[in-house]
C-alpha cells in the first residue's frame, strides 16, 4: 500500500472515530488515530470559552496533564492562542525559538508542533495540534492532512456539545420544576427558604446559599435565611442598599458575579471568615420591583458560567414569587386575626351601651311614675348618650364592611373646619373641647367621615389618655 494510500486509511479511520465520539471521555480512540495519521508523539483539543475568551483543554493523548491541570490559554497569546485568534494554521519547527506560554509543552520534551483551527460553520470552536519529541518540519501536505482531521473533529464536537447542550437544558427545566414544585408545596415562609436554599445549593453545587430581604424603611437588607457552611452568614445581618456585594444586587437590580472576594466588596465578615472566595448573586423581583437578593459561594475558586447565572436567576424568579406568595399568606392570616379581634372588642364595646339602654329603659318602665322629674331627666340623657354611642359603634362596623367590598362611597361638602371640629369633640366626650384651628379655614370633606374619625380619636383619647391631652 502506498504512502498516499495508507494516509487515504488512516483519514478514514479518524473519521470513524469522530462518528462515534461522544466527549472527552470517549476521546482516546479520535487521539491515536490522529497521532497515528502524522505519526506525531502528541496531540491535544483545546476548545473555546468564549465567555472567558479562553481555550481550554478538552481532551488529550501524551499531554494529558493538560486536560488534568485544566491548562487555560488566552486567545492571541502563544501557539494555541494565535490559531484561535487567526483561525489559520501555525507550525513551530523549534518551541525553543516560538512564543509558547503553556509550559508543559516544554516540561514534556516538545520539540515541533502544528496546530489548526477547529471550525464549525464559520465559527471558531477550538484548535487541534500535534508535536513530535524530536525535531520535525511540518509539511503543507501535513497540516493540509491536519485539517482534514480537524474538520471532522469540529463535526464530531459540534454534535456532542449540541446534544449536551440539549441534556442541560433538560437538566435545567428539572432543576426549575423541582424550585417551583417546593414552591407550591409550602406556605409558611421561613420552612419554605429553607427548603428552596437547600435545592439551590443542589442545583448549583455550592457551599452556601443566602436570602436577603429588603426593610423599605431602613432601606437595608437583611439576611432571612441560609443554608450551608455553618455559620458562613448571620441570620438578621444588615447590608445598607448600595453597599458592598449583596447591597450594590439590590440597588443595580441585576446579577453580579465575584471570582475572587475583595474586602471591599463584601460587608459580610463571616463570608470571609469561613473561606468563602467565589460569590453570585441575582436580585428577587415582582414586577420589577426588588424585594432581595439570592446568593450562592464557593469555597474553592470558581467562575460561574452565563447558563448558571442564568439559572440562577430563573430560580430567583421563582423564589422571588413564592416569597410573596407566602407573604400575602401571612398578612391574610393576621388580617383574619385583626378582624377576630376587632369583633371582639367591638362586642364588648357594643355591650357597655347596650346594658345601659336596656337597664335604663327598663327602670323607666318599671319604676318610670315613681320616679322624679330630675332623675327621669338624667335616665333619659344617659340612655340618648348611650344609644348614639351604639349609633357611631354600628357605623363603623358598616364601615368596615364597605370597605371589604370596596363599596365606601364619599360626599365631600365645604366645611368650615374649626366650628365642626368642636361640634363633633364636644359631643364625642360631652364636655367642651378647645380647638387650635384658624376660625377662617374652610376645607371640603365629608362631613359624616369627619364626625366618624375625629369622634373615635377624641373618645379615646379621652378615655385611655392622660391630660392634658392635645
Amino acid at each position: 500500500m502506498s504512502g498516499r494510500d495508507g494516509r487515504f486509511h488512516r483519514l478514514q479511520a479518524v473519521t470513524d472515530a469522530a462518528l462515534a465520539y461522544g466527549g472527552p471521555g470517549g476521546a482516546g480512540e479520535l487521539l491515536e488515530r490522529i497521532r497515528a495519521l502524522l505519526d506525531v508523539d502528541t496531540c491535544a483539543i483545546l476548545l473555546l470559552d468564549e465567555e472567558r475568551h479562553e481555550l481550554v483543554a478538552h481532551a488529550a493523548a501524551g499531554l494529558e496533564e493538560e486536560v488534568e491541570q485544566r491548562v487555560r490559554i488566552p486567545v492571541g497569546k502563544g501557539f494555541a492562542g494565535r490559531i484561535a485568534a487567526e483561525l489559520r494554521p501555525v507550525v513551530l519547527p523549534d518551541l525553543e525559538q516560538a512564543d509558547v506560554i503553556n509550559p508543559l509543552l516544554r516540561r514534556k520534551g516538545i520539540v515541533s508542533l502544528a496546530g489548526v483551527p477547529l471550525v464549525i460553520d464559520g465559527r471558531p470552536l477550538g484548535v487541534l495540534h500535534v508535536g513530535a519529541l524530536t525535531k520535525r518540519s511540518f509539511t503543507h501536505e501535513d497540516v493540509d492532512l491536519l485539517q482534514l482531521a480537524a474538520d471532522r473533529v469540529a463535526i464530531a464536537i459540534s454534535r456532542a456539545l449540541a446534544y449536551d447542550l440539549e441534556r442541560a437544558a433538560r437538566q435545567r427545566l428539572e432543576d426549575v420544576l423541582a424550585v417551583v414544585d417546593v414552591s407550591l408545596a409550602h406556605l409558611e415562609l421561613d420552612a419554605l427558604l429553607v427548603e428552596l436554599l437547600e435545592r439551590i445549593r443542589g442545583i448549583l453545587d455550592v457551599d452556601t446559599c443566602a436570602v436577603m430581604l429588603v426593610d423599605e424603611k431602613r432601606r437595608e437588607l437583611v439576611v432571612r435565611a441560609w443554608a450551608g457552611i455553618a455559620g458562613a452568614i448571620e441570620k438578621g445581618a444588615q447590608i445598607p442598599l448600595g453597599h458592598g456585594f449583596a447591597g450594590r444586587i439590590a440597588a443595580e437590580g441585576r446579577p453580579i458575579g465575584l471570582a475572587e472576594i475583595d474586602p471591599a466588596d463584601v460587608l459580610a465578615p463571616m463570608l470571609r471568615e469561613h473561606g468563602v472566595k467565589t460569590l453570585l448573586g441575582v436580585p428577587l423581583a415582582v414586577r420589577e420591583h426588588v424585594t432581595g437578593v439570592l446568593h450562592v459561594g464557593t469555597v474553592s475558586p470558581r467562575f460561574f458560567t452565563r447558563d448558571e447565572t442564568q439559572l440562577l436567576q430563573l430560580v430567583a424568579e421563582r423564589v422571588s414569587v413564592a416569597i410573596e406568595k407566602a407573604r400575602i399568606h401571612d398578612e391574610m392570616v393576621a388580617l383574619d386575626e385583626l378582624k377576630l379581634s376587632f369583633v371582639a372588642i367591638a362586642s364588648h364595646e357594643l355591650r357597655a351601651p347596650a346594658t345601659a339602654v336596656y337597664g335604663i329603659l327598663t327602670t323607666l318602665r318599671e319604676r318610670g311614675d315613681t320616679l322624679g322629674a330630675d332623675v327621669r331627666r338624667q335616665l333619659e340623657t344617659t340612655a340618648w348618650e348611650q344609644a348614639d354611642r351604639m349609633r357611631r359603634l354600628i357605623e363603623q362596623l358598616l364601615d368596615l364592611s364597605r370597605l371589604d367590598a370596596d363599596s365606601v362611597t364619599i360626599d365631600p361638602q365645604p366645611v368650615v373646619l374649626r366650628q365642626a371640629l368642636e361640634e363633633v369633640a364636644t359631643a364625642a366626650v360631652q364636655e367642651p373641647v378647645e380647638v387650635a384651628v384658624d376660625p377662617a379655614l374652610a376645607v371640603v370633606v365629608d362631613p359624616l367621615v369627619l364626625d366618624r374619625v375625629v369622634s373615635n380619636l377624641v373618645a379615646n383619647a379621652s378615655r385611655y389618655g392622660r391630660a392634658p391631652i392635645r
